[in-house]
């Protein structure tokens, strides 16, 4: 038999490239929502923390506001009894409202890194951070100062609800669902540019 003859019989060799090429993990811009939500997120924060350190600032002038709240509950005790419990309940504000910017800082960086189930705890956040401003407000909302504590508290709520109306947005929650950026190809080779 012929050696041409025994290569035309022969099938052809199978390609050793594929055009199914292995997924590669990319760095892709987030879109538009994703980006605003963390603004008024972080714009927030600026408004919360201007406000806890306002009310830290003229602590000493609400401090007596507290106790007259007290006193109206039970006018019987001693007056060290009405100061200790001014103390007791401005602290005990105070240190929840820097716990909740802390807590919700930490909720942002899981937002932006994806973790699912992220706007369920915001969501408890926003909703632990209106009723807590609801009593500070009745404690410490009273006068000229308590007028500024107030505008940055609302202030500051409003900004949260809007953030998460954004990260709620259809391309927000595309975007969350896709946990990771994946394109075709081989790593390293056109890449595009960021």
């Amino acid at each position: 038999m012929d050696d041409r003859s025994e290569r035309a019989d022969r099938p052809q060799r199978p390609t050793l490239r594929s055009d199914n090429e292995p997924p590669v993990l990319v760095k892709e811009p987030p879109p538009f929502a994703v980006r605003l939500s963390p603004l008024l997120w972080v714009l927030s924060f600026v408004a919360g923390g201007i406000g806890v350190v306002y009310l830290f600032v003229v602590r000493t002038d609400h401090l007596p506001a507290i106790a007259e709240a007290i006193r109206a509950v039970d006018g019987s005790r001693p007056e060290a009894t009405y100061t200790t419990a001014a103390d007791i309940v401005f602290w005990s504000t105070f240190g929840v409202m820097v716990a909740l910017l802390l807590v919700q800082i930490t909720h942002l960086v899981a937002f932006m890194s994806r973790k699912p189930g992220t706007r369920w705890w915001q969501l408890g956040t926003l909703i632990a951070q209106v009723g807590l401003y609801a009593l500070a407000l009745e404690m410490v909302g009273d006068g000229e100062q308590g007028e500024q504590i107030r505008r940055l508290m609302v202030l500051q709520v409003g900004l949260v609800t809007l953030a998460l109306l954004v990260g709620t947005f259809r391309s927000a929650l595309n975007w969350t669902a896709r946990r990771h950026d994946v394109r075709r190809g081989l790593a390293g080779a056109n890449l595009p540019d960021l």
